[in-house]
């Protein structure tokens, strides 16, 4: 063992004859510990957040989406939808017709997006499981799934076949409507059941068959406003986006989860940001005291400074001595904390310490990169702590 290590070690672990030093050193260690299981908690909590967050938009934005370069709508073939199912890579894909309409039902009217579907769309997006009231589209019916948030608004009930919601489109064409006796096409449907995500999907959102909506469009058969895509596990994400853009002749956009919710993802991560900030600024409060504990554990030992370099250690060494005893504080100090900080966030998982309702725990979530992003931290900034500490060792003071 180097020699600045072992006399560090001694100095960490051998009791002052000063009794205020033994409190400052312990009371060093103790901040340290402290502040780094509560930056541990925090993002811990945060990731928790950030997981329980996106679940929302996970049941309603697909693993891919393969959408056009430009216009509202693509052509698919035949031939493309066969190469589509024989790719083992894709699990399963949908046929999507998108659009805003206007709905009437009972003299109230709401602007939504009409999102026509086929029968795979079940298989791609688990949107069953977020249908609450009522059940899935009957294929052949003139049916929608409306949010929550819209059927609220219009005051919708399931299966009311006495007064049926009546979708608006306005004719394709150019020039002014007025000119038209019959300027919009329209439907009457009913409300076979109503979801419940998230209150942006749920207030803008309508599911039918996509036979309804491409009629109601004047869309081909051939024509999709997007694909939705379930990838396969252990599927490279990347190397498909490349392959679908490679079928699809570079005519389209193939965006991932990320990708396809960009705002949420940015204004996450910018989030995350803030509060790893905030709390490193805490830490680094918190290393002032391993700065004055070991400032004071050079005054204490200014003696055995001396002696040491009487007997040969030069200037540089005995600064890596308290380089070290300030690292090997910091270190034990993080370790204890990181530790601390597992037993929280998992007593927190099993048993639901903190509630943010009577029957939702609050989400937290144990990461590999949050542990290392807290040690990582620790130890830089225990580094330029002990260096600043380190450098009080001067020739005037072993002189």
């Amino acid at each position: 063992m180097r020699f600045p290590v072992f006399i560090a070690r001694r100095y960490l672990f051998s009791k002052s004859s000063q009794n205020a030093i033994n409190i400052i050193n312990m009371v060093a260690l103790i901040v340290v510990v402290v502040a780094t299981a509560a930056l541990f908690v925090v993002l811990a909590g945060f990731s928790g957040l950030k997981t329980f967050g996106l679940s929302f938009s996970n049941a309603f934005n697909p693993d891919l989406k393969v959408e056009p370069v430009s216009g509202k709508y693509f052509q698919v073939s035949e031939d493309q939808l066969t190469i589509l199912s024989e790719t083992k890579e894709i699990a399963s894909f949908s046929k999507v017709v998108q659009e805003r309409v206007l709905l009437n039902y009972k003299k109230k009217v709401d602007i939504v997006y009409l999102k026509g579907v086929d029968s795979s769309y079940v298989r791609v997006v688990p949107i069953e499981d977020a249908i609450p009231y009522g059940a899935w589209l009957d294929r052949g019916k003139n049916q929608v799934i409306t949010g929550y948030g819209i059927a609220n608004r219009l005051s919708l009930g399931i299966l009311e076949y006495g007064d049926l919601l009546e979708i608006i489109v306005p004719k394709p064409g150019k020039g002014s409507i007025t000119n038209s006796q019959k300027p919009f096409k329209n439907a009457l449907v009913a409300t076979s059941g109503v979801y419940a995500i998230s209150e942006e999907i749920d207030n803008n959102f309508v599911l039918s068959d996509i036979s309804l909506a491409q009629r109601l469009l004047n869309v081909a058969s051939d024509e999709v406003s997007h694909l939705e895509i379930k990838v396969a596990p252990n599927t490279d994400i990347e190397a498909l986006s490349a392959s679908l853009e490679s079928l699809f002749e570079g005519n389209v956009l193939v965006k991932d989860r990320q990708q396809q919710n960009e705002a949420i993802y940015k204004m996450l991560n910018t989030e995350n940001i803030a509060i790893y900030l905030i709390f490193t600024l805490v830490l680094i409060i918190a290393l002032f005291n391993v700065v004055g504990s070991i400032i004071m554990m050079i005054l204490d030992k200014k003696k055995n400074v001396r002696t040491l370099h009487s007997l040969g250690a030069s200037i540089g060494d005995i600064r890596k001595i308290f380089f070290n005893l300030g690292l090997l504080l910091t270190a034990i100090g993080g370790g204890i904390g990181v530790f601390i900080g597992l037993l929280v966030v998992g007593a927190q998982k099993m048993f639901n310490l903190a509630m943010i309702t009577p029957s939702l725990p609050y989400p937290v979530e144990i990461t590999l990169p949050n542990v290392l992003v807290v040690l990582l931290t620790i130890l830089i900034l225990g580094t330029i702590a002990s260096k600043i500490a380190s450098s009080r060792i001067t020739k005037q003071l072993v002189a």
